[in-house]
């Protein structure tokens, strides 16, 4: 019988157990209080790979004592899903995690709805597709849909040392002396991929030689190669990651191309598309914003064709992406506004909702004076009318300051600058 992986043998069997999630699977979260309160329902689980999302399904089946089964949509037929329910209907309720379920058939879908309604069958179906785009209506007005989250650096170390520890599943029986190097380095560059970095610890173990103390010394150079990604630098604390993807954002910000070219370089060596990807995605509408709109647009489709084709060629979309961005013309505008915006909100200046803004859709709204006197603009010449929007505390606040860094902004400017006027002759 083939051994199991590390990752496989440290998957949670309770809730308590689990890793990161605590938006989901937290004290008094979603699926902490509906295993407490025995209410299950189907969920559709969606994130990256390896961040949690079987550990979920199988701790949930642990913490409930249902029977858990584990299905793919693509390679499982409908026979084998025939198999589960009638487990189910002998013996009771079943969890059943289904891989892939972005991929479940019409014929296989039908199968299992009517099972899903009578409760037989709890499906926890797994994704990393985003549910709202891939998955059938009919499957996802029956389930609860939860977007899970690459761990963090902090929470891959806490699995690596559990499992480092645990003599009956983990590596608990060796004598492992971990470089605090080489454990940054499997928590920082398996991109919150737990899965990835469990796998290349015991790589990394089971194929190195005991010392003539009888220990297993785990160096940087031995992670590196296990988890087969480099590491930017030889740094004790991790932080050159963070510093290289610093310099990146700011050569773009500066428009430097051969900089921001050679950053995301060291980015494309260490195999880091997820910290790319995101990277590139905040600059396109942090630091060139309204100043080139379609950037954002442009930069999510050369993501997803860099997802698709992968490394090598991936750096072929990525590198025509951030030259763009780093010659395009800059705006902060819209994040400046936003952060001015949540910075009074959250010293308290928020104020009511004028009266004629607010909800007049329900009976008796009238007579609270609510909707009263709004004034619908499209009835306006310019669709444009003179009416309080602000709270009382704030009429006078002004969020938004144009740049003036590319047409389209200057454009818009021009918009705003009019709506002011006409706002001061009242």
């Amino acid at each position: 019988m083939a051994i199991q992986p590390l990752a496989y043998r440290m998957r949670p069997k309770t809730l308590d157990e689990i890793v990161g999630q605590t938006h989901l699977v937290g004290k008094n979260k979603i699926i902490y209080r509906m295993v407490k309160a025995k209410q299950l329902s189907s969920m559709i689980l969606y994130g990256p790979p390896g961040i949690g999302k079987t550990s979920i399904a199988s701790a949930i089946a642990g913490s409930t004592k249902y029977a858990f089964r584990t299905l793919n949509a693509v390679t499982n037929n409908k026979k084998d899903m025939e198999v589960v329910v009638a487990e189910a209907k002998m013996s009771g309720t079943v969890i059943l995690l289904l891989d892939e379920v972005h991929r479940l058939d019409k014929a296989k879908q039908d199968f299992l709805l009517p099972h899903l309604e009578s409760g037989a069958i709890i499906l926890i179906g797994a994704t990393t597709s985003n549910p709202y785009i891939a998955i059938n209506p009919a499957i996802r007005s029956r389930t609860q849909i939860f977007e899970l989250k690459p761990l963090a650096k902090n929470e891959i170390i806490k699995a690596i040392k559990r499992a480092l520890k645990d003599k009956e599943r983990g590596l608990g029986e060796y004598q492992v002396e971990v470089e605090e190097e080489a454990l940054n380095h499997l928590a920082v560059a398996s991109n919150g991929d737990v899965r990835s970095a469990l796998n290349a610890l015991e790589l990394a173990v089971v194929s190195s030689e005991k010392d003539e103390a009888g220990q297993i010394q785990i160096t940087l150079d031995v992670a590196e190669e296990c988890l087969q990604k480099k590491s930017l630098a030889h740094d004790k604390d991790g932080d050159a990651h963070y510093d290289v993807l610093s310099a990146f954002q700011k050569s773009v910000r500066g428009s430097d191309v051969n900089a921001a070219l050679h950053y995301m370089g060291r980015l494309i060596e260490a195999g880091d598309l997820v910290s790319i990807s995101r990277r590139l995605l905040v600059m396109a509408y942090e630091d060139i914003g309204l100043a080139n709109p379609q950037a954002g647009a442009r930069t999510l489709a050369a993501i997803q064709t860099a997802e698709k084709i992968g490394f090598p060629e991936a750096r072929i979309p990525l590198a025509n992406t951030v030259i763009e961005l780093c010659l395009s013309p800059k705006s902060n505008s819209a994040i400046v506004a936003i952060d001015k915006s949540l910075k009074d909100i959250r010293q308290g200046l928020s104020g009511e909702v004028p009266a004629h803004l607010r909800d007049g859709h329900y009976y008796g709204a009238s007579g609270l004076g609510r909707a009263l006197d709004y004034k619908y603009p499209h009835s306006y010449e310019n669709a444009w009318v003179d009416q309080q929007y602000l709270p009382d505390n704030l009429m006078d606040k002004v969020y938004y300051e144009p740049k003036y860094t590319s047409k389209f902004e200057q454009t818009i400017a021009q918009v705003y600058q009019k709506i002011n006027e006409n706002k001061a002759k009242k």
